[in-house]
C-alpha cells in the first residue's frame, strides 16, 4: 500500500516530521516557496501542514489534485479558503488548544506588568533617571480578577490568579454553577464583574455577540481604577473609548496583546498613559510552537492513515456510508441549534436533543455535534461539529440525547430544548421529502419556515393590523421580504412572525420594529 505523502510548507518543530514518519506517512519539509512554486509542487501531496506563512488559495487548491487534508498548526485559518477547500473535498483542521497555557500565562504577565508599571520603570531606569518616586504600584494579592470568558484559556488564567491569592469572578454565558465551582470562580453577570473587578482579563473569541463587549458605555460605567488586559482578540474593546478612559484616569491601566487592526503600527492607544502592549505574542513561546506542530502532525497522520477526524473545521465526524443520509439532518440540527442559541435568554445550563421517528434510527453523534455547533457559534469562532461537544463539556453544559420510537405527527423530527435561568425553551424541525429542513415549532407555537440567510423574529399580540404595520415599516426602508411565516398560540393571544430578508437589518430599524404597537420582542437572526 502506498504511503500518504505530506508536505510541511512552513517552519515547524522538527519532531512534527518524525511523527508523520512514525505513523506511516512520507513527509517533505520544503519551506519559503513562492505561491507559484507551491502550486507547481502541491499536486503530488495528500496532506499539507502549514502555519501562517503559507496561503492556500483557490489556485493552489485547483492544482492540489491529490490533496485530502490541510492542517494549520495554530488557531487562525484566515490563510485558507475553507469554503473552496470544502467544495474540493479537502478537510481543513486546526489546533485550537495548543497555545492555551502560553496565552493564559501572557495575560498574567501583562497583569503583573500593569500592577507594577514595569515597562515605564524600565525605560526611565535605563535612561539614567532612577525614577523610583514616580512609580507606586499595587499588589495583586487580595485583589479581584475578573474573567470575561471562562473557557479553556480563561480557566487556566483563573487557576494562575487563584495561585496569586486573588479572588476570581467570571462572566461567560455557558459557564454553569457546577463548572464555576470546579475551577474555583464566582459566576457573575458582566455589569457586576465590571463593578467589582480590580483587573479584567478577556478570554473570548470575536463574534457578533462579543464585538466591542467593552464598549464606551461599559468602560465609563466600570469601577474607577480598573485595569484591563486583552490577550484574546482585537475588536473586543472600543479602543478610542479606552484611550479616553486612560487619559481621564477612570481606567488605571490597560495591557493589550491584540488590536482591532494588525499589524498595529499606528493606533490611538499608543502613547496613552499607563498603557502597555505587545505585538500579538500570546502564542509565542517555544513550548506552544512545539505543541501545535506535534498536534497537527498527529491529527493529519491519523486522518490520512486511519480516517480519524479531530478539530476539523469543515467536516463532521462520520463514516462515508452515513454521510448522504445524515447530511440533511445535520443541516436541520445546526439550524435548530443556531436558532435556540440566538433566541434563548439567560445562562444556558442544559440542552436536550430529542430524535423521533426516522431520526431516532440514525447515528446521533453527528446530529448532536451539529446542534451544538449551531448553538455555540455565536460565542466561539473556532467551533465545529467535531469540537463542539468538547467545548460544551468544558463549559459545564449538560447535554442529553433522547431517542423516541413513538409515532408522532411527523415521520421524522428533531427537537432541541435548552434550560436557562429563565426557563426551558424548545424548537423542533423535520425534513420535507427527506431532504429539505423545516422549522415546525418554536417555543410551543407551530410554524413552518426555512432557517437560512437573514431573518427577523418577532413576538407580538395577535391583533388585526399588525402584519400591515410591519410590512409597511420594512417597505418604507426598502427592505425586501423573501418569505412570511406566521404562528400563534391561540386566537388573540401570543403570535410569532419569522421573516426572511434579503439583507441584515440595521439596529435602528430593529429598534423601530420594537416600537410598533403590539410588539413584545424583536430579534435579528442569521444562519
Amino acid at each position: 500500500m502506498t504511503k500518504p505523502k505530506v508536505l510541511i510548507s512552513d517552519k515547524m518543530d522538527p519532531n512534527a516530521a518524525r511523527i508523520f514518519e512514525e505513523r506511516g506517512c512520507e513527509v517533505d519539509v520544503i519551506t519559503g516557496e513562492t505561491p507559484e512554486e507551491l502550486k507547481a509542487r502541491i499536486g503530488e501531496y495528500h496532506g499539507l501542514a502549514i502555519r501562517s506563512s503559507t496561503t492556500v488559495t483557490r489556485e493552489i487548491l485547483d492544482a492540489a489534485t491529490n490533496l485530502k487534508v490541510i492542517g494549520r498548526a495554530g488557531i487562525g485559518v484566515d490563510n485558507v479558503d475553507i469554503p473552496y477547500a470544502s467544495g474540493k473535498g479537502v478537510v481543513v483542521m486546526n489546533t485550537p488548544f495548543g497555545n492555551s497555557i502560553t496565552t493564559a500565562e501572557h495575560a498574567i504577565a501583562l497583569m503583573m506588568a500593569l500592577a507594577r508599571q514595569i515597562p515605564a520603570a524600565n525605560t526611565g531606569t535605563q535612561a539614567g533617571q532612577w525614577p523610583k518616586k514616580d512609580f507606586m504600584g499595587v499588589e495583586v494579592t487580595g485583589k479581584t480578577f475578573g474573567l470575561i470568558g471562562a473557557g479553556n484559556i480563561g480557566s487556566i488564567a483563573a487557576s494562575r490568579a487563584i495561585g496569586l491569592r486573588m479572588k476570581v469572578i467570571a462572566y461567560d454565558p455557558f459557564l454553569t454553577e457546577d463548572r464555576a465551582i470546579e475551577i474555583g470562580v464566582e459566576k457573575v453577570d458582566l455589569d457586576t464583574l465590571l463593578q467589582r473587578a480590580d483587573f479584567v482579563s478577556l478570554h473570548t473569541p470575536l463574534t457578533d455577540e462579543t464585538r466591542n463587549i467593552l464598549s464606551r458605555e461599559r468602560l465609563e460605567g466600570a469601577r474607577p481604577g480598573i485595569r484591563i488586559i486583552n490577550c484574546a482578540r482585537g475588536g473586543l474593546i472600543d479602543e478610542a473609548a479606552l484611550k479616553d478612559c486612560l487619559e481621564s484616569g477612570h481606567v488605571a491601566g490597560a495591557a493589550l496583546d491584540v488590536f482591532a487592526q494588525e499589524p498595529a503600527k499606528d493606533n490611538p492607544l499608543f502613547g496613552a498613559p499607563n498603557f502597555i502592549c505587545t505585538p500579538h505574542l500570546g502564542a509565542s513561546t517555544t513550548e506552544a510552537q512545539v505543541n501545535v506542530a506535534l498536534q497537527v502532525a498527529e491529527q493529519l497522520s491519523d486522518y490520512l492513515v486511519n480516517g480519524g477526524v479531530t478539530n476539523a473545521l469543515n467536516m463532521p465526524s462520520l463514516s462515508a456510508e452515513e454521510a448522504p443520509k445524515l447530511k440533511p439532518y445535520m443541516a436541520l440540527a445546526e439550524g435548530l441549534g443556531s436558532l435556540v442559541g440566538q433566541l434563548a435568554h439567560g445562562n444556558l445550563t442544559k440542552i436536550s436533543i430529542e430524535r423521533e421517528g426516522a431520526a431516532s434510527e440514525l447515528n446521533g453523534k453527528p446530529i448532536t455535534g451539529a446542534v451544538l455547533a449551531g448553538l455555540m457559534r455565536r460565542y466561539s469562532d473556532t467551533v465545529n461539529m467535531v469540537n463542539a461537544p468538547f467545548l460544551a463539556k468544558e463549559r459545564g453544559l449538560e447535554v442529553s440525547e433522547i431517542r423516541q420510537n413513538r409515532d408522532g405527527a411527523f415521520n421524522t423530527l428533531i427537537r432541541v430544548s435548552v434550560e436557562t435561568d429563565q426557563g426551558t425553551r424548545s424548537v423542533a424541525g423535520t425534513l420535507f421529502g427527506n431532504e429539505a429542513p423545516r422549522l415546525v415549532e418554536i417555543f410551543g407555537i407551530g410554524i413552518e419556515a426555512e432557517l437560512k440567510g437573514h431573518m427577523l423574529y418577532i413576538v407580538n399580540d395577535d391583533k388585526p393590523g399588525f402584519i400591515g404595520r410591519i410590512g409597511t415599516m420594512l417597505g418604507n426602508h426598502g427592505i425586501n421580504i423573501g418569505t412570511f411565516n406566521l404562528g400563534r398560540r391561540d386566537a388573540g393571544g401570543e403570535a410569532v412572525l419569522l421573516l426572511s430578508l434579503d439583507e441584515a437589518l440595521d439596529p435602528a430599524i430593529v429598534a423601530e420594529a420594537e416600537a410598533l404597537e403590539g410588539v413584545k420582542m424583536v430579534k435579528g437572526l442569521a444562519f
